[in-house]
């Protein structure tokens, strides 16, 4: 299908397996993410005419039935697709819908193009000032006591008399949605339903990412529309690995 300059495909549940490094064909040592997929299906489907948006429910992995609400089973049944772990929803253009049942691939990015990713960060607990903010904190001498790390007044004058909302204090530190833009995509691997993507990428080892097309770049052409679907040779390969 040809690709419209207004298609907007739909972005992968993936998990974070670690980070190692890739060698260029000019030698040149890439750090990257290690991406994986898990039986990531199509749950459901989101239409304009009966919902008022177009969008893709996605669902990762396989859950025990026991864990699993009645009325969430009732809907797996419906869309005839094992209860999964994760379930997340991802708005679409028209001409990116997808039959429910379908199941998608590493192969819906290619190599070089651009993606933005969402996860949640490392939480850190109760943080002072000076590693939630960076904060210089306070002389080590002429009259400093004890209080080195303290953020000092937090306060104002008589006028306004309060300490604004917002203000940069001590607090729990990470454990927050992050998203990153802009980052490649080194490689990917269809047998193996991995995506390698260079650099960093918020949470810990286990944890989920969601992975979509890069809002500030243009599609490659070579990126599949609507999806890039897992055929029943990938089902057969990954059977016989």
């Amino acid at each position: 299908m040809a690709q419209s300059k207004k298609s907007q495909r739909t972005g992968l549940i993936t998990t974070k397996l670690g980070m190692t490094r890739v060698f260029s064909e000019t030698g040149e040592h890439i750090p990257v993410t290690v991406l994986k997929l898990d039986n990531l299906q199509v749950t459901g489907v989101r239409q304009a005419d009966k919902d008022g948006y177009t969008a893709v429910q996605l669902g990762y992995g396989k859950a025990k039935v026991k864990n699993v609400s009645k009325s969430e089973r009732g809907n797996y049944a419906k869309a005839k697709v094992e209860p999964k772990k994760k379930l997340a929803e991802f708005r679409v253009s028209e001409d990116a819908l997808l039959e429910v049942g379908a199941e998608l691939a590493a192969t819906h990015f290619v190599a070089g193009q651009f993606v933005d990713v969402t996860a949640t960060s490392i939480g850190k607990g109760f943080a002072g000032v000076m590693k939630r903010w960076n904060f210089g904190g306070l002389r080590a001498t002429h009259g400093v006591s004890i209080s080195h790390r303290s953020p000092g007044s937090t306060g104002q004058r008589q006028d306004p008399g309060r300490t604004f909302k917002g203000k940069k204090m001590p607090g729990h530190m990470g454990h927050t949605t992050i998203t990153t833009l802009n980052l490649k995509v080194v490689s990917v691997d269809a047998e193996l339903g991995v995506i390698l993507v260079k650099g960093a990428i918020p949470g810990s080892e286990g944890s989920y990412v969601y992975i979509r097309d890069a809002i500030k770049r243009a599609l490659p052409k070579e990126a599949p529309l609507p999806a890039g679907l897992r055929t029943k040779a990938d089902n057969t390969a990954g059977t016989a690995a």
